[in-house]
């Protein structure tokens, strides 16, 4: 019994130290992550420049399989001391740390891949925690409650695009045709997104007076259709701003969703005791 509590308390602690960042321990534990994590991502950048890859190759392998092996001995970590495994495998945090280390072991059977460790930098969204900057989580989780307010008007918004951009197509391949560059349907729809967006690469363009004229209104049109999304995102930032609040790095041992009130008994999101329910032997 005293073994299994003894057991357990490790675990806690140790839970602390690498998922949370509201003590001098788990703040150290991701600065020495994110340094650990920009120098490997560096040390992948200069080694695709030739001239040094051949010059210190044992050096740039020696490097990556350190901290391949640092980043590896840190997910296994993440998954022994969560209660729930499965939730942390598959969360977005989840995928990310498994993929930080899975280009070195898959270089070993296809060479090359290992540049794919440059995927490591998107860890560096942990950098929130760090330094217990809570104005930083707050904004965050501004954001966040815009984005999924506005979610269902955006994809409304680009299912109407969508259709747009078909029909603009369609419209410009009869106008057009495969005598001036619009071979097909397809090959106009692209025109279409990309004068719609404003891009305009230019290497398709209307040589008619119908097209050149036709394609102005599109020009003109694409510029009123940018500012839809923009409006959208602001309305919903102003209202998620109007209930700021400061939260903390403390995570819920179930969900391991972040982001609670340094007073919050339960998680917000799913119910649970916050730091309750313990741990797995």
């Amino acid at each position: 019994m005293t073994e299994f509590s003894e057991n357990k308390k490790i675990k806690r602690n140790l839970y602390k130290i690498i998922f949370e960042a509201d003590t001098p321990k788990g703040k150290l534990f991701d600065v020495v992550l994110i340094w650990s994590i920009i120098f490997s991502v560096a040390l992948v950048i200069i080694e695709s420049v030739h001239e040094y890859s051949d010059k210190y190759q044992i050096i740039f392998t020696a490097g990556e399989w350190i901290f391949t092996i640092l980043f590896s001995i840190e997910y296994i970590l993440r998954i022994y001391v969560v209660r729930r495994k499965k939730v942390y495998i598959f969360s977005l945090f989840g995928i990310v740390d498994l993929l930080a280390v899975l280009p070195t072991y898959i270089s070993l059977i296809f060479p090359g891949t290992q540049y794919l460790m440059v995927i490591r930098i998107i860890r560096l969204m942990r950098v929130f925690r760090i330094f217990k900057l809570t104005a930083f989580l707050a904004e965050a989780n501004i954001l966040t409650k815009a984005l999924r307010a506005s979610s269902r008007k955006i994809l409304v918004f680009l299912s109407s695009i969508a259709v747009l951009v078909v029909v603009i197509g369609a419209a410009m391949y009869v106008i057009e045709g495969p005598e001036y560059g619009f071979k097909d349907i397809p090959t106009s729809i692209y025109w279409a997104v990309v004068t719609l967006t404003t891009v305009g690469y230019g290497d398709i363009s209307p040589q008619t007076t119908v097209g050149q004229f036709f394609a102005s209104i599109v020009m003109v049109l694409g510029y009123s259709i940018i500012a839809v999304p923009t409006g959208i995102m602001t309305v919903e930032l102003a209202n998620a701003n109007k209930n700021k609040s400061k939260p903390t790095t403390r995570v819920c041992t179930n969900c391991l969703k972040e982001g609670h009130d340094h007073d919050a008994r339960h998680c917000k999101y799913c119910g649970c005791e916050i730091d309750q329910g313990g741990f797995e032997s």
